[in-house]
């Protein structure tokens, strides 16, 4: 399903959503170049409204991804925790949510204006397809590791999350070692 088959008409519109996005906090100084040059770095660098939608559209067309079996394992795990996240983060800026709102509605989205995306639409869409989506890039990998995460998939995951290239290290360590066990 693309974004745009997700999207309901709507009469919201977004303006100044970038003051909405990142609101000064108690530690944001009022006139950051002047921070910065008291500590002698450069000063931050200013994103533009355009460059903010467009990074969430980006963000958006990671949940493509899921769909393609070449994607790894990793990837997919990433982008399931930040579209499936806690209902009390969807208003954090970079949420799913608050993309899916951005990018419906703002008038510097790269694709049309259709107003508020429902993501539960869509998260409903991707847990559709995730056990085909996961079958499929799990099949590219040895019978030992898909019995793995079939067996301890919380155990894969926290190893995952501590060093994303552990599962890639442990095929390429048995497979020129050998299986100890065969």
């Amino acid at each position: 399903m693309l974004l745009s088959q997700a999207c309901h008409r709507g009469h919201d519109a977004f303006p100044g959503f970038a003051d909405s996005l990142f609101p000064p906090g108690p530690d944001h100084p009022s006139d950051s170049g002047d921070a910065a040059a008291e500590a002698g770095a450069e000063p931050p660098f200013e994103w533009s409204d355009e460059e903010i939608v467009l990074l969430q559209w980006r963000l958006l067309q990671e949940i493509e991804r899921l769909t393609d079996p070449a994607t790894p394992l990793e990837e997919k795990l990433d982008t399931l925790r930040w579209v499936f996240t806690e209902r009390h983060k969807e208003d954090r800026p970079f949420s799913f949510v608050r993309c899916l709102h951005v990018v419906g509605c703002s008038p510097l989205s790269p694709i049309a204006y259709c107003g508020l995306v429902d993501a539960e639409v869509l998260r409903d869409h991707i847990r559709a397809g995730l056990h085909h989506w996961l079958g499929a890039t799990l099949q590219r990998y040895p019978l030992w590791v898909r019995e793995a995460i079939a067996q301890r998939p919380e155990w894969v995951e926290s190893q995952l999350l501590r060093n994303p290239q552990w599962l890639n290290e442990q095929v390429l360590q048995v497979r020129l070692q050998g299986d100890l066990f065969a």
